[in-house]
This record gives C-alpha cells, structure tokens and sequence, in this order.
C-alpha cells in the first residue's frame, strides 16, 4: 500500500537551521517540533501553517520532542523578556567606565546568535569570540561579533570558563584595559539554568 505523504520543514527559532517537521497525508497532519523557541504571534505569521485563505490548517498531531517539555519549567520567559532584561544589565553596568566588562558565559556554541545581534545593535559594541570561523555561512551576524579582544562584551571560550573568572580575568585572558584592571560580570544565559533554579 502507497500513500503520499507531504513534509514541510518550518523554521524552529531554536538555533541556526533548526526545524519542525509537518507531515501531511491522508491520514491527518502531524507537526513534529523538536527543540523550538518561538515568539508568540510567530507561528501565525508562519504561511506554511495555513490554507490559502489565511485560516489555519488542522493539525491532528503535535509531537512535542523538546528538552522542555516538563513540569519544572512551568514557565521560561520569552525570548524578549530576557532581552529586555540582559539589555539593561549590560548597558548599566558597561556605562560606568569602559573597565567594566560583561562576560557571557554561553555553554553551547551555537544559539545566541539573536542575543549577540541585539546587544550589538542597542548598545553599539561588538561581541569578542575566540574566532569566527563557525559563523562563516551566517555573514548577518560578522558585523556584531569580533576577534579583538579589547571590547566591553565577551563570549570568548575557554575549557575552565569560571576558573578564569573567578581570578578576575577573561576566558580568552584578558585582565585590563588602558593599564587599569577589569571589572566582570557574568551572565549565563540558560534556559536550562533559569528552570532548574526556578519554581
């Protein structure tokens, strides 16, 4: 027995070409997530998901396979929200004097991408990384990202990150600016951190 099934892959928000999978035969359709992160109103805007009249298409089946999907977290800000939030930490405490640094202490390689774009945008600084390479096939994000050590925001890499730190100096071994010795913080931006310390 044959049947045509049609799948779609639909932009996941997770991390750079991350997708769901949308299945439809004559059986039904069915989306298959995987790890996602959409902004709310997003997956309206999404036309895959509708009919050619703007309505939306019946899904019979939705397959949430996400790290996620568990009570204890019951509730994960919106990507915005965070935004928000990181974004006046950062531009108070980089305001004070140009040796007042952040780190971001981010412990995958891929997925910050947003925040990188929009701490450079709305704060005019360039992120330090330890090289660029990976970020190649991504030229929208080469203009907010930098080698240069000598910048107020980092998400430079090293195997024993908080060591580093806690000798009040930078991954990538930085410790001043202009002579004068730095002044850290770090930010962790975690999904899985923020639901395993929240209730």
């Amino acid at each position: 027995q044959k049947e045509d099934v049609v799948v779609t892959l639909l932009p996941a928000g997770h991390c750079p070409g991350s997708v769901m999978f949308l299945f439809e035969g004559e059986n039904g359709t069915v989306l298959y997530t995987g790890d996602f992160r959409l902004a709310k109103g997003e997956a309206a805007r999404m036309e895959l998901l509708h009919s050619g009249t703007r309505r939306a298409i019946y899904i019979q089946s939705v397959y949430l396979d996400t790290t996620f999907c568990d009570p204890k977290f019951y509730h994960i800000p919106s990507r915005e929200e965070c935004l928000k939030g990181i974004l006046e930490l950062v531009r108070s405490w980089t305001s004070q004097s140009r040796n007042h640094v952040v780190w971001l202490n981010c412990k995958a390689a891929y997925g910050y991408e947003y925040l990188f774009i929009n701490l450079s945008e709305e704060l005019g600084i360039k992120v330090h990384m330890n090289k660029l390479d990976m970020f190649r096939n991504m030229p929208e994000i080469l203009c907010h990202v930098t080698t240069e050590q000598h910048t107020q925001i980092h998400a430079c890499r090293h195997p024993r990150d908080e060591d580093c730190f806690r000798g009040n100096r930078l991954p990538c071994g930085m410790t001043c600016l202009n002579g004068a010795p730095l002044h850290i913080i770090s930010i962790k931006p975690s999904t899985m951190w923020f639901g395993e310390r929240k209730k």
